[in-house]
Formats: structure tokens, sequence, C-alpha cells
């Protein structure tokens, strides 16, 4: 072979490694892709377990978009307005109603009862009922979110109780006496009026329905949200909790680290942020919501983040294998590993899971008492309603039948397109 002709051999073979290489990136790109939306810091992990993922599908791959939480309710209408929808996104619970009127959402009823990898007794109660919009399950519940106490141990003691409260007039009793011992130093309770979740949690307690007549008017002054309502701002006229909000405290772990306040309602965000802020030494301990009868524990919200299907998407079967593959236990435990997100379904609980940690166990217990809000795309803006018009009478400018004979006013006004639509489908 003469030096020519080899040279022209190497060519060709190199040209012959170029064509494999591109045909062979070619045939990976021309697999399924899936967009898969996600949100703060799950958006972050997540990557770490799509490659698992793509291992067990090598036909599909996934592509990430991270989004702040921040700006995700608008991204997610500006792409479905625009036609730019991912295949998968994660959304708040809260949100599924909105999502659901605009008829964006893949129904998931019959792909979860076909699913041998997700029986749907695994999930908590609650939380399928809280992905559920007239009867469809719209997402799939990925990690849950509520709020239980956090409370000083070694304060709630020396108050005389050696256990949580499990009643409610308990509950008052240790934070009576707590601040007493205080004298003037510090509060029993730190409830930020910026938040309207603890009242809604207390008047869901009380078996209150929140809206009525079809979810087209506020039930606000209704006898069971009333009596929760008087207890709320009872615990703000007895000085009990001080009359601030989340952004008037300077530092909440220092605070409660001198026993500036022994309880507060919050969610399992803040197990981490406990051990990692507070001094050592410091005695603390999570417990369920009491009750305001022998029921306890008293129920809380539905809270967290779900995995829905875009209805318009081309690939809803690699989309739905996604989806069962991040709801696996161990997937589930991976997830709290890296963020803290408790599992949505029990069996993600054994193990190394939350289930190992002591400062979980309120919440697993608290999980199988859950109810949710309103599931209207218009429960946001009721929601800052409530926050007004509660502190408008913790801060004693409105009385209490005032201040809820406004909320419903206000609300009923928020609900009007509502009332309308409603009769127009009835008139048709």
């Amino acid at each position: 072979m003469t030096r020519r002709t080899r040279q022209r051999w190497w060519v060709v073979f190199g040209l012959l490694v170029i064509v494999t290489a591109c045909v062979a990136c070619r045939g990976r790109e021309s697999g399924t892709v899936v967009q898969l939306w996600a949100l703060g810091r799950e958006g972050e992990v997540v990557q770490r377990l799509v490659p698992d993922f793509e291992r067990a599908h090598p036909d599909i791959r996934v592509r990430v978009q991270q989004i702040p939480w921040s700006a995700a309710h608008e991204k997610l209408l500006t792409a479905y307005v625009g036609g730019a929808m991912p295949d998968v996104f994660q959304i708040g619970n809260t949100w599924i109603p909105e999502f659901a009127a605009l008829n964006a959402l893949d129904p998931l009823d019959e792909r979860l009862r076909l699913s041998k990898a997700l029986p749907a007794d695994d999930y908590f109660p609650g939380l399928l009922e809280a992905n559920a919009v007239d009867g469809r399950t719209l997402g799939l519940p990925w990690y849950v979110d509520t709020r239980v106490l956090f409370y000083r141990t070694d304060l709630v003691s020396a108050a005389g109780f050696p256990a949580p409260p499990r009643r409610w007039n308990e509950w008052v009793a240790a934070m009576t006496k707590i601040r007493e011992r205080a004298a003037g130093s510090g509060f029993a309770m730190l409830l930020p009026i910026n938040e309207w979740q603890p009242l809604v949690i207390l008047a869901l307690q009380r078996g209150a329905v929140l809206l009525r007549d079809g979810d087209t008017r506020g039930n606000f002054r209704s006898a069971p949200f009333r009596e929760a309502f008087v207890f709320y701002v009872d615990l703000f006229r007895r000085n009990l909790a001080p009359l601030a909000s989340q952004a008037q405290v300077a530092n909440l772990y220092q605070d409660f680290a001198r026993g500036a306040f022994a309880f507060y309602v919050t969610g399992p965000w803040n197990i981490g942020e406990f051990r990692t802020r507070l001094p050592t030494g410091v005695p603390w301990a999570t417990a369920p919501w009491p009750a305001p009868d022998e029921s306890y524990p008293g129920v809380s919200i539905a809270g967290g983040a779900s995995l829905a299907i875009f209805r318009g998407s081309a690939h809803r079967d690699a989309a739905w294998a996604l989806l069962e593959f991040l709801s696996q236990p161990e997937e589930q435990r991976e997830l709290y590993r890296l963020t803290g997100d408790l599992p949505a379904r029990k069996s993600g609980w054994s193990g190394s899971g939350p289930g190992a940690d002591p400062s979980a166990e309120a919440f697993r217990a608290q999980l199988e008492r859950l109810r949710s809000t309103p599931k209207i795309p218009e429960w946001e803006r009721i929601a800052d309603q409530i926050t007004r018009h509660a502190e408008s009478a913790v801060r004693a400018e409105l009385g209490i039948d005032e201040a809820l004979a406004a909320l419903d006013r206000d609300v009923d006004e928020i609900l009007e397109k509502r009332r309308w639509m409603m009769r127009r489908e009835a008139a048709s």
C-alpha cells in the first residue's frame, strides 16, 4: 500500500467514524424527550434522580428546567397561554383547581387504577383527595407539606405539662402558664398575623365549611368558623401571641432559643433549620395539632407539591413513566435526604427515611388527619382576604362580627364571576 493510498484509507476511516457517531447521536436524540419543570430546590435535586430513570428507560430522555417558586405560577400560566407547556410539571396543591379550570391537566385516574407501582392505599388519607377536582385525580402527590407545633419541651414541662397538649383548653392553659412565668419578657406562642393557615386549620378542626352555595359565597359567619375565629383572636387579646408579622420577627431562631416564645406553628422545612440554627442544648420537639374535643390530633391542611401531566402533551405515556419513577418509595426517601421533603407515600417513611427521625414523628401522625382548602381557582385571593380581616379583628379595628361580615362580603365579590358562570351553565 502506497503512502497516498494509506492517507486516503485513513481519511475514509475517519469519515466512517464521524458518520457512525452522528448516526448514534441521531438515534439517541430520536428517542422520546420529556420536558420537566421543577420548582425551587426540587428543581435542582431532581436532576440527580433523572439518570437512574433514563437507565431504566433508555428510549426516554428527560430535560429538566428549574424555576424559582416565586416565578412559577406566572410562568406556568404564560406557558399555557403561549402553547409552550412542558410535558410534566411540579405544581402546588392549591394551584390544581386553577389549572383544572383551564383544562390543562391530564386526568390520572385510569393510569392509577392500572398501575401496580402506585397503590392508592399507600398514600396518606387526604392527599389524593387534595389532588382531585370534580371527581378526577389531576395530580400525583410528590411530597407532602402540613403544619404542626414546634415547641420548647423545657418551657412546656415547667408550665406543668410533661406531654404536649392534646385539647384546645389544655393548650390555652399551658400558654397562659408560660406567659405568666415569662413575667412580661416573652410570649407563649409565635403566630404571625400575615399567615392564613393557622386560622383556617382551627376552623377546619371545628368542622367549618368555608364556602357555601356550591363554593360561590363566603360562609365565614357560620357558627363553626366564628368559634375558631374567636379562639384565634383571643390568643392575641390575652397577649399569648405578639401582634407581629413574619417580617417583623428579627430572628425567629434566636428568639425561640432565648425563650421569647414556646410554641410555633410551622412545616417540615423547619426541622433542618432548627437543627442547624438553634444553639446546642436548646430542647425542642414537634407535636400534632391539639383538637377542640377528644378527636386528637386535630386536623391540619393538606399542602405540598404534586406532579402533573399537561393534557396536550404528545408524550403522556413517557410522562407517566416518569411520574411512577419519581413516586417510588426509594426515590421519595432520596428526595427527603436531599431536601427534607416528606414522602407522600406511607412506604416512603420506612427504612432510613423520615420514619427514623424523631422530629418527623408528629408529621407522620398529622398526615393521617388532613383536610383540603376549597378547590376553586379563587382560593389564593380568598386566603388573602382571610388574613386581612383576621388582622383587623386582632388589632381591634373591627369587632368579631364586623370582621366576619366584611370577610363574607369581600369573598362574595371575588366569587361574583363564578356565580355568573354557574348561572349561565344552568341556563344552557
